[in-house]
C-alpha cells in the first residue's frame, strides 16, 4: 500500500512538473542561483526523470495515459481536494499495477517464444557456415585469429575482451565499449563460455553462438530476452592459473 501510494504522488508531481515546464518553459528560465532554489529544482527534475520512464512504459505497454488528468490530480493534490479517497486511489493504483504487470508477462511470454524460433533459426544457419564448428553440446564455434599461448582450464582466471549480441545484432555487453577487459574465474560464468573459452589459447579470437540452454535458459535479464541464443566474439588475453589447495595431512 505505501508503495502504491508513493508512486501516486510521483506520477502526480512528475505531470504537475512537465506541464509547468510546456507553459512556463519559452517565457522563463527558472532561477537556480541560491542552494535552496537548486535542492528544490533538483527533487523535481529527479521525480520527472523517474516518472517520465514510468510513463513511457505504460504507454509502450498499450495503455492511454491522460495526461490533463493526471495534472488535475497534481493539482488537486496539492490543495488538498482531491475528488477521490486515500483508500479509493490506492485501490485503483492497484489495479493499475496489476495491469502492467500481467502485460509486462503477457510480452515477456511472446518474447521468449519469439527466442526460441528465431534462435533455432540462426543456430541451424550458422551450423551451416564454413568453418564453424559445432560442439557436442550445442556450442558453435569459429576461430577468427588462431592464439599460442595456454589454455585455460575451468578452474583458472582469464582476462578476455568481447562483445555480446543476440541474433538480430543488438548489442548488450562489450568489455570494448567500456574500455576495459573483463577478468573473471572461468568456472563463474553461463557454461557456453566455460566450455568455448577453455578451447582457446592466449591471444586467440573467436566467435562463439551459444545456445540458450548453454547460456540463460529461460531467465530474462532485462536486456537478454528468455530463451536467447547468444552471439559473442571473444578475445582471450591472459590466464592467472588456480592455485592448486593442498589436502590436509591426515
Amino acid at each position: 500500500m505505501k508503495s502504491i501510494y508513493k508512486l501516486s504522488l510521483v506520477a502526480l508531481a512528475v505531470v504537475g512538473l512537465s506541464a509547468c515546464n510546456q507553459e512556463e518553459a519559452v517565457a522563463k528560465k527558472v532561477e537556480l542561483t541560491t542552494e535552496a532554489q537548486k535542492e528544490a529544482y533538483s527533487v523535481g527534475a529527479s521525480i520527472g526523470k523517474y516518472m517520465s520512464g514510468h510513463i513511457k512504459e505504460q504507454e509502450e505497454l498499450g495503455f492511454a495515459v491522460d495526461r490533463s488528468l493526471i495534472i488535475q490530480g497534481f493539482s488537486d493534490g496539492l490543495a488538498d481536494t482531491t475528488d477521490l479517497t486515500e483508500e479509493e486511489m490506492q485501490t485503483v493504483l492497484q489495479g493499475l499495477d496489476k495491469k502492467l504487470n500481467d502485460k509486462r508477462l503477457e510480452q515477456a511470454e511472446t518474447l521468449a517464444a519469439k527466442a526460441v524460433e528465431e534462435g533455432q533459426k540462426f543456430l541451424s544457419d550458422n551450423k551451416a557456415k564454413e568453418g564453424v564448428v559445432t560442439t557436442e553440446s550445442g556450442l558453435q564455434y569459429e576461430v577468427l585469429t588462431a592464439g599460442e599461448g595456454d589454455k585455460p582450464a575451468a578452474e583458472d582466471t582469464v582476462e578476455v575482451h568481447y562483445r555480446g549480441t543476440l541474433t538480430d545484432g543488438t548489442e548488450f555487453d562489450s568489455s570494448y565499449a567500456r574500455g576495459e577487459p573483463a577478468k573473471f574465474p572461468l568456472n563463474r560464468v553461463i557454461p557456453g563460455w566455460t566450455e568455448g573459452v577453455q578451447l582457446m589459447n592466449v591471444g586467440a579470437k573467436y566467435k562463439f553462438v551459444i545456445p540458450a540452454e548453454l547460456a540463460y535458459g529461460d531467465r530474462d535479464t532485462g536486456t537478454i530476452p528468455a530463451n536467447s541464443t547468444l552471439v559473442f566474439e571473444v578475445e582471450l588475453l591472459s590466464i592467472e592459473k588456480a592455485v592448486a589447495v593442498e589436502a590436509p595431512a591426515k
